[in-house]
């Protein structure tokens, strides 16, 4: 199938028995790594403007979750749908490609969890961040649950619905955006969750969201949290949709005084797939903070 701006390759590995986790690896092999993690309900589609604008020099690893993008799909029996899941297969992931060394962690959505998890076994590897709408710590006190994400959580209803009618995906494809998408990229965004067995991981990661100590990634949550003012010593760059009505301007504040080193490009027209709406300005600006602190010097 073809994917509009999306002429890429991946492979696929395989991070359980009979489980395959498709991953793009573009640019030369011996360029300093860009690991890029999406969340949910996208998958590497969601990077690929940088992809294109950075494989020239950077070698751009780009997995989709198990149960997302063009990864397989396994049910509840075959796979656990859980961050620590995501962070094991990430590991897997990078051992099969060979990359033992530093990377630059370039997050969305709960990919900021994923990569951030990932993160604690060893903090060193990262040496650049490139923060894109996420978390990496608990919901702040200020900052209400949205209904949307509520229901996909914790109502039965909710899950009727996603995994019905891909409410979720399909409906993140409009409100996810200021800038409206072309129809073929809204396809491409919906194009891999067609089915009700094919939307499993789309309800799974909302079910996963942990609030407190009750839930299973709370822990890999808290410690998260703990730890990113730990990397305050590193470059960091931060682009914000500020129209995102999850990852507002709560959690870009908590990022901003957990790294106050960090270079921050806000966006007043721009909603939480930030990527689809500005990418014209921020695919050069995150070229050239990776361009201007290159790992070497690190």
């Amino acid at each position: 199938m073809q994917f509009p701006d999306y002429p890429f390759q991946g492979r696929r590995i395989e991070v359980r028995p009979g489980v395959f986790q498709h991953v793009l690896d573009e640019g030369p092999r011996d360029g300093e790594v860009v690991l890029m993690l999406h969340g949910n309900p996208s998958w590497s589609y969601y990077w690929r403007h940088l992809v294109l604008g950075l494989r020239d020099r950077y070698r751009c690893i780009v997995p989709d979750h198990v149960g997302m993008g063009l990864s397989d799909k396994p049910d509840d029996a075959h796979y656990t749908y859980t961050l620590q899941s995501r962070i094991e297969d990430l590991d897997t992931v990078l051992d099969g490609l060979g990359i033992t060394g530093p990377v630059t962690l370039a997050v969305h959505d709960w990919g900021g969890m994923v990569g951030f998890g990932w993160a604690l076994r060893d903090p060193s590897r990262v040496r650049r961040l490139v923060i894109l709408n996420t978390a990496s710590f608990p919901l702040p006190a200020a900052k209400p649950m949205p209904w949307q994400i509520a229901l996909g959580r914790d109502w039965k209803l909710g899950e009727l619905v996603i995994r019905g009618f891909n409410a979720f995906s399909a409906g993140a494809s409009w409100i996810g955006v200021e800038r409206r998408m072309p129809r073929a990229v809204r396809r491409a965004y919906v194009a891999p969750y067609d089915s009700w067995a094919n939307r499993i991981s789309t309800v799974r990661f909302m079910q996963d969201i942990p609030l407190g100590p009750d839930d299973a990634a709370w822990p890999l949550l808290e410690a998260a949290g703990r730890a990113l003012p730990g990397y305050a010593d590193r470059p960091a760059f931060i682009g914000w949709g500020l129209k995102d009505f999850v990852f507002d301007h709560h959690f870009l504040d908590g990022f901003r005084s957990a790294l106050p080193q960090a270079e921050v490009t806000a966006f007043d027209d721009a909603g939480h797939y930030v990527l689809e709406d500005r990418h014209e300005v921020l695919v050069p600006r995150i070229r050239a903070f990776l361009d201007a602190h290159p790992l070497q010097a690190g």
